[in-house]
């Protein structure tokens, strides 16, 4: 496996998880990292419960477990760190156009690593095919279509309302499987939703797939995105064949992974997530966010 860039940077760091419904920060919450409850998040468009798993976790906040028995299933005993999370939309939402992925609101071209293009071809070839990106633009960006990128989503039953009783929450396994519950069966019977995962993943590639899909007023589904490839501990991305020390490229500007799940056109947010490295200044800082419970 070539080994890119081998120099760390030297600077100590932590890593911070927030979440909120919008780009806006101080719509967020900070994430406990591989807590057993969820995180609720009550957005304009949906209700989510979200879950952030990292293996062997070492950031912030203190409370944090650093081992999460999702990481002990036997679908994800690879895997280092995981999005997982479910969610009631307040409308019925037309998924043509529902993109997953990361962007950012500055230019990053000039910290690319060296290895950028080969990593971001064996990404598309062998992991994600639905993946697009524009690494070079002031605002770059890397989507996909959401329910292609999810690499499990079940379809749940209709809710008879959203309040504190109706709130979506994971199954009580740690793991999301792909599937259904009650009539979300018939719900993916109806629009020729494949039950295996990969299949789903290829039928969602299709925007006439995607246009005939629709998240339902008030029915829970539940979502989790996954990877083997990315170590948000190490900030290390390994893709077969390739290694690449993310780190060294982290400064002021580039110490933040954004995830959205929107609408593209409509430029509709439901959920975004942040993964922050903190370090020198600002760690200092947050340490003594009374928050993070490290006092």
């Amino acid at each position: 496996m070539a080994d890119i860039d081998e120099t760390p940077n030297s600077h100590p760091y932590k890593l911070l998880v927030q979440a909120g419904p919008s780009y806006d920060e101080s719509t967020h919450k900070i994430v406990t990292v591989n807590d057993t409850e969820p995180l609720c998040i009550d957005g304009p468009h949906m209700t989510v419960n979200l879950h952030v798993r990292v293996r062997d976790y070492d950031g912030l906040p203190f409370k944090s477990p650093r081992h999460s028995a999702y990481f002990d299933h036997e679908m994800h005993l690879r895997d280092l760190y995981s999005i997982a999370f479910s969610f009631i939309p307040k409308k019925d939402i037309n998924s043509k156009n529902l993109v997953w992925g990361n962007d950012f609101d500055h230019p990053i071209r000039d910290q690319l690593p060296p290895g950028f293009h080969l990593a971001y071809k064996i990404a598309k070839t062998l992991i994600d095919p639905g993946m697009n990106c524009d690494a070079y633009c002031d605002r770059p960006w890397s989507y996909g279509p959401a329910l292609s990128c999810w690499y499990a989503f079940r379809v749940g039953e209709k809710q008879q309302s959203v309040g504190d009783e109706k709130t979506p929450s994971c199954p009580d396994q740690p793991a999301i499987e792909e599937g259904a519950d009650g009539d979300g069966w018939e719900m993916r019977k109806k629009n020729s939703v494949p039950e295996n995962a990969k299949k789903r993943r290829r039928h969602f590639l299709s925007p006439a797939n995607r246009d005939a899909f629709h998240l339902e007023k008030d029915r829970v589904y539940y979502a989790d995105f996954y990877t083997p490839y990315f170590d948000p501990n190490k900030v290390v991305l390994k893709l077969p064949g390739i290694k690449i020390r993310v780190l060294k490229y982290v400064n002021m500007k580039t110490h933040t992974l954004r995830y959205v799940f929107k609408d593209w056109e409509k430029d509709e947010t439901y959920l975004v997530v942040l993964l922050k490295l903190l370090f020198a200044e600002e760690l200092t800082r947050v340490v003594n966010d009374d928050r993070l419970g490290c006092c």
